[in-house]
């Protein structure tokens, strides 16, 4: 019988040399507009999963809230309960510019990341990440402005969100400290990074994998299927979720889990009580059966 990959998915992540992480985090890109007493019952649901993660960008919240609000909620949280921020690994992102739309120069990162940490009341950020790819920005640029951020304390490690594995190699290039993570959209809907070298240069880097959007958008989630690949993935997700009595979701997060780059799904939910059960997923028992059978839905052909 295939073993459990179930220690591989409930193990804690390395992020950098220094930092140890949930194996889930807290994604925060729907996290502007609540009243103040629901914003921290939020942060302190994710806690109570165990979760340590926390993962937000200054563009959050922009479409509804103006720019920024979803680190000036969680900048009013941590002054009503300055506790929280002992319990986190913060992470935040940077050089999205609405209408231009991305910029990456040097004085701009430096700019924007100072702006966040005062929205957010903080000194530091545990990662500080390149939101996406700026390709009027020359690596060494990016580099020296995440050098400088950590010259000054202001940023612990530095990642990428969003990156090709060859843009991720050119900033590494000019770098004075190793890249501790990359931030792809993965899912067993979105399935490209098992392809493209994503998760093969996590692995021969030694970078965390944060995982956005790992229920494909809701899809995953759905009562009813979008489509008929949408709904063959979520009859394999069922076939190992209700032998066990776990949810779905927590399956599609376990499936995520599963791979030896070990990612880290960014949970998204703004329940406080389906975020406490997103710890459901560190319990769930998946064998290799069980997870190239889902990938074999997604992909709606046999492996080779």
């Amino acid at each position: 019988m295939s073993a459990s990959l179930i220690d591989r998915i409930a193990a804690p992540r390395a992020l950098g040399p220094e930092l140890k992480v949930s194996p889930l985090a807290w994604g925060m890109w729907r996290f502007a507009g609540a009243e103040i007493g629901l914003a921290q019952a939020r942060i302190e649901a994710a806690m109570e999963a165990g979760i340590n993660l926390f993962d937000t960008a200054d563009i959050y919240g922009a479409g509804s809230e103006g720019f920024g609000a979803a680190e000036a909620l969680l900048g009013e949280v941590l002054r009503r309960a300055p506790h929280l921020r002992r319990q986190m690994v913060l992470a935040t992102k940077g050089g999205i510019e609405l209408g231009t739309p991305y910029n990456s120069s040097h004085d701009y990162l430096i700019a924007a990341c100072e702006i966040s940490l005062r929205r957010m009341g903080v000194e530091r950020v545990e990662l500080y990440q390149i939101h996406r790819p700026d390709m009027l920005a020359h690596p060494a640029e990016i580099a020296r402005a995440l050098e400088t951020l950590r010259d000054q304390g202001k940023i612990l490690e530095a990642g990428v969100s969003n990156c090709t594995t060859s843009q991720v190699r050119a900033l590494q290039a000019h770098m004075p400290f190793e890249l501790a993570s990359i931030q792809p959209e993965f899912s067993a809907l979105a399935i490209e990074p098992l392809s493209d070298g994503t998760l093969d240069q996590a692995l021969e880097c030694s970078m965390a994998v944060l995982a956005w959007s790992p229920l494909g958008g809701g899809r995953l989630g759905a009562a009813e299927p979008a489509d008929a690949r949408v709904q063959q993935v979520i009859e394999a997700l069922d076939a190992v979720a209700e032998p066990q009595g776990v949810s779905r979701i927590a399956v599609a997060h376990a499936w995520i889990m599963a791979h030896p780059s070990a990612p880290i799904p960014l949970v998204g939910s703004q329940d406080p009580a389906r975020i406490r059960r997103s710890g459901e997923a560190l319990t769930v028992n998946m064998t290799r059966v069980d997870w190239y059978a889902i990938l074999t839905a997604s992909r709606g052909e046999r492996l080779p």
